[in-house]
Order: structure tokens, then C-alpha cells, then sequence
């Protein structure tokens, strides 16, 4: 697992974007791309319609999927928001961090200014932060 994952400004502004339009639910998706770089950005619709947690349509996910695959991508990463808590994963998120191969994106809403940030799940069963850059 990379210690960075590049994201284009662009892709980052939509992720935004999208957790401002969803408030005040969770707004979530998937980042696909190769080595580490994310070259395209698959909103999904978050069928909890939840503030405090979220879940992916599996027909959805797997719609992803095949289209990533089909475009030579892999998924890199999944995003989700936090509307009104800090950046950070919660013991939900921890606990449902299943695939140690991708990272795991949060958007935070509850300052004047969003917050992202990445992580990694651990050996441990943690999460450790990851740099975003930007391009």
C-alpha cells in the first residue's frame, strides 16, 4: 500500500461538492485509477440515507467495477462524508473497512472549511493516515 495517493484537484472538488448536495446524509463513492493515481471519480448513491452511516446498491458497486476494469482502472480508494464530525475514521468505519487493498477517503463538513483526508487499514486492524496530493 502507497504512503500518498494523487488525486486531481478537480476530482477533489466534486467529492465536496457532492458531500454539500447530500447533506444532511452521508455522500459516498469510489475513486479508480492505476499506481496510485486516481484518474476518475464514481459517485454512489448512499442507500441508508443516513447522517451518521452509509451503504453502497450492490448492483451499483458492481456497475463500477466492470466500468473501471473495462477502462484498464482499478479502485484505488472509497470516499465518504462526515457532515458533522471530524476527518478521522469512525470505530464504524474501522469496523467496516474490509478491503486492505484500497484506501479509505473522509470528507469533513463540520468546520468553515472542509476537510479530506486519507487512510490505510492496518495489519492491527487500525487505520493510518496517508498524504493526499493534489495535481
Amino acid at each position: 500500500m502507497k504512503n500518498v495517493i494523487e488525486i486531481p484537484q478537480p476530482i477533489i472538488d466534486a467529492i465536496i461538492r457532492q458531500a454539500g448536495d447530500e447533506l444532511p446524509d452521508e455522500a459516498c463513492g469510489l475513486l479508480a485509477g492505476v499506481d496510485g493515481v486516481v484518474k476518475k471519480r464514481f459517485p454512489l448513491e448512499n442507500t441508508d440515507h443516513s447522517p451518521e452511516h452509509f451503504s453502497f446498491d450492490p448492483r451499483e458497486q458492481f456497475r463500477v467495477l466492470r466500468e473501471a476494469r473495462a477502462e484498464g482502472l482499478r479502485i484505488l480508494a472509497g470516499y465518504h462524508s462526515h457532515p458533522s464530525t471530524p476527518a478521522r475514521p469512525s470505530d464504524e468505519d474501522i469496523r467496516l473497512a474490509f478491503d486492505p487493498d484500497i484506501l479509505y477517503l473522509i470528507v469533513s463538513l463540520a468546520g468553515e472549511q472542509p476537510v479530506v483526508k486519507a487512510f490505510a487499514k492496518t495489519a492491527g486492524g487500525g487505520m493510518s493516515p496517508v498524504e493526499i496530493k493534489a495535481v
